[in-house]
């Protein structure tokens, strides 16, 4: 019996989330399986792969076989390189406290990196709405002033046209009374 260690889709349409499973490579997709090792969901960034490493690790070093996808997630979490590191103490090329060291090291620098993605994608993600922000104060500043612009001139054309007949109407009133006197 072939076993693979391979994705069971679940979740929504178009909001996939997916099952890590153990399962007969003749099991359909979404059949099935003969344990559940975690959950991959892709619609975050960067997406999440929480699954139990102990026990994938167990069923990789009695010979299940990864499909690409779940081989690029354990590679990621690190799972072959600690059955690579396993098969050398297996050999004798190192002992199991090198093992042990390696890994934790190599474990350690890979969550730093992981970390920093976190981090620039939150700290671009605020830049992006703050600078959105800025864009939308200024365009809100330039419809207001436009505004004030417009209001000023409605003054200004509605204000000289009285002006001009309060002048012009004491001249003419002015003339009419020293005529009638």
């Amino acid at each position: 019996m072939a076993v693979k260690i391979r994705l069971a889709r679940r979740g929504r349409k178009k909001a996939a989330i997916y099952d890590i499973i153990v399962a007969d490579a003749r099991a359909p997709r979404d059949g099935k399986f003969i344990e559940k090792l975690g959950v991959y969901n892709p619609n975050t960034n960067p997406a999440t792969i929480n699954f139990d490493e102990e026990k994938a690790f167990q069923w990789m070093m009695n010979g299940a076989q990864p499909t690409d996808t779940v081989k690029a997630m354990l590679s990621y979490k690190g799972i072959l390189y600690r059955r690579h590191l396993q098969i050398g103490v297996i050999k004798g090329a190192i002992s199991q406290e090198t093992a042990d060291s390696r890994f934790t090291e190599w474990k350690e620098t890979k969550e730093v990196k992981i970390e920093e993605k976190r981090t620039s994608l939150g700290n671009a993600k605020d830049a992006a709405k703050k600078a959105a922000f800025d864009a939308e104060t200024k365009v809100k500043e330039a419809r207001a002033e436009a505004i004030r612009q417009r209001e000023a001139d409605k003054l200004a054309a509605n204000a000289p046209a009285p002006a001009e007949e309060a002048t012009e109407a004491p001249a003419e009133g002015g003339e009419s009374t020293e005529e009638q006197a």
